[in-house]
This record gives structure tokens, sequence and C-alpha cells, in this order.
């Protein structure tokens, strides 16, 4: 899908591109590739003579190659950016070129993003500029305000997670903890975990994007200073996932603590159980092994004492530790 993004009074216009005579109607600002197909790819190259490189959104990528400049004044950017599902977290890699050297008109100052799904934090920043006239004025300032827009959605993401959070805080602190619920929070617990981490990369990402952009000296005094803004925000988010991390990890402490004392329940039902019965094995130990010919035929009541006698050995030990509280 090939969209460009033109602007009208001040205002960011959408336009879906079918074909390489509606490229040519447009002068935009902003041109965004999703899952793009070799026909759009071809048109790309025919406009605006510029190559997508086959590699731009692969993952294993060398690290030090995902922020470059090439010597036709081309900035090539490549950033992960989150989907906070909560059934399927994950980060999508997008190739941003950005060329603000060219002489063509065409491709002057003009963003390209690549990327293979739609992005959450896309939508916000189309929503925003269609209705916050004059938010942006060139392709830099595009780049810019993906990158605050990828900030506050880690933000608004991580607020979520204090919300659920307190939800699970809840289900733990009231004591009353069973198997069936500890494995609830423990997954819950395991999915906030995972997702706090996506958070903490994606802000490391997008850190490392705005200060390759502030090095490269492609920003005016007021974009520049938008920038440190940006990392400001990105350095107050460390703090809170550094303390949804300790947050987790306490709550994991106690749910764990919890099925241990549930455990710990059963082991001492059997352990008072072998303790009670141990005296009146006791007693029929002594009682079947000491008489010289079968009892029943010397003592008449012989069964019946050594049955009482096995009762009261058993319900004494069971009413000392019932009064001594160990089997609540």
């Amino acid at each position: 899908m090939l969209n460009v993004f033109t602007l009208s009074n001040g205002r960011l216009v959408q336009e879906e591109i079918e074909s390489l005579e509606e490229l040519s109607q447009f002068q935009p600002i902003w041109v965004d590739l999703e899952s793009p197909s070799l026909e759009e790819k071809r048109w790309i190259k025919q406009y605006y003579g510029l190559s997508i490189p086959e590699d731009a959104m692969d993952e294993d990528i060398e690290e030090s190659a995902r922020f470059y400049a090439e010597d036709n004044g081309e900035l090539h950017i490549r950033s992960d950016f989150l989907i906070a599902d909560e059934q399927d977290p994950r980060t999508v890699r997008v190739a941003f070129i950005l060329n603000l050297l060219n002489d063509d008109l065409k491709s002057k100052g003009v963003l390209f993003s690549i990327h293979d799904e739609d992005v959450p934090v896309f939508r916000l920043l189309r929503m925003r500029a269609r209705r916050a006239p004059g938010l942006l004025e060139d392709a830099k300032e595009v780049l810019l305000k993906l990158f605050d827009a990828d900030a506050e959605y880690s933000a608004d993401t991580l607020e979520g997670i204090y919300d659920d959070l307190e939800k699970v805080s809840t289900q733990v602190l009231s004591g009353d903890v069973t198997d069936a619920m500890a494995s609830e929070v423990l997954g819950a617990i395991a999915r906030h975990e995972d997702m706090n981490g996506r958070i903490r990369r994606n802000v490391m990402d997008t850190r490392r994007a705005v200060s390759f952009m502030m090095r490269s000296k492609m920003l005016n005094a007021e974009q520049f200073e938008e920038a440190r803004q940006i990392l400001r925000d990105i350095d107050s988010l460390d703090s809170h996932t550094a303390f949804l991390f300790d947050k987790i990890n306490f709550l994991m402490d106690a749910t764990v603590g919890f099925i241990n004392i549930n455990q710990n329940k059963i082991i001492k039902i059997f352990s008072v159980a072998s303790v009670a019965l141990l005296p009146p094995t006791l007693i029929a130990s002594l009682y079947g092994m000491n008489f010289k010919h079968l009892p029943e035929l010397e003592w008449t009541y012989g069964y019946a004492y050594a049955l009482a006698l096995m009762l009261a050995s058993a319900l004494i030990p069971m009413w000392y530790f019932r009064r001594r509280g160990w089997l609540k």
C-alpha cells in the first residue's frame, strides 16, 4: 500500500496512490509504504529516483548499520515501533529514508517510510495532524513527531500496565489466593513483564534514533530543542519501567509465597496424620507380638481393648494438635 501525505492549509492530507500517474499529481512531504509491492517500489524509483534497499526491514541487520548517511545526502534510520496488542505484543521495524540535499524538488524534503504492517503511532500522528493545523511543516518535523508520538504511546501503555497491576495487587494482597487464582495472576504478571521489557527496548531504540538526528546537524534550532524534549520525556519513562519491574518482582514473589503456603498446608495434613497414627500402629504391633498363644483364646475382650486403646491414642494427639491450632 502506497500513501502520500501533503500539507493543505497546515493540515496533513492523506492520498492513497494506485498508479504512477496519481503519484505525479502530488507534492508530498511524507511517502508511506506499507508492505510495498515490486510495482510500488518501481514507481518510487522511477518518479523520485530512490532505490529502496532490499534489507530495509530485515530484523538481523547489524546495529551499527541502522543509522547512517549516504554521500548523496540520504539519511537512513531504521527504528522499531511498539504494537501493544494484549494478545500479541510485538515491535515493527520501520525504515526511514530522508533526502534533504537533492536538488530535485520532487524528492527534496520528502520522508519515505517502509514497513510491513500498520503502526499505531503512525495512525496517532495522522489523526493529530488532521486536527491541529501547523503541527507539521516539513519532512524532518514529521520524523520528529513520529518519535514524539512513539514516546507518548509507550507512556500510555505504561499507564495501562499500572492500572492492570493495581487489580493484580488487590487480588494478591487480599490473602485468599487459591492455586487457580495464583495461576491467573502469574500469567498476567508474565504478560506485563514482557510488555514492560518491550517498552524499555522501544524507548532505548527511539532515544538512539533521536540522538542520531541531533548529531547529524539536520535540525534547526527549534527542532533541536524539540528533540531534546523528546529525550527528556524518554528519560522520564526509564524510572517508570524500573519501578514496574520492581513491582512485578514483588507481586511475583508474593504469589509464589502464597503457592508455597498452600502446598505447606497439604504437607502439614500428611505430617499431622502420620504423627497421629503412629501410637495406634505401635499398639497394634505390641498387641500382635506379645502373646504366647492366640489372644482370642486367653482374653475374651482383647480385640475390643486393643481397638479402644488405639482409638484413644489417635484422638488424644489430634485433640492436642487442634488445641495448639496446628490443624487450622
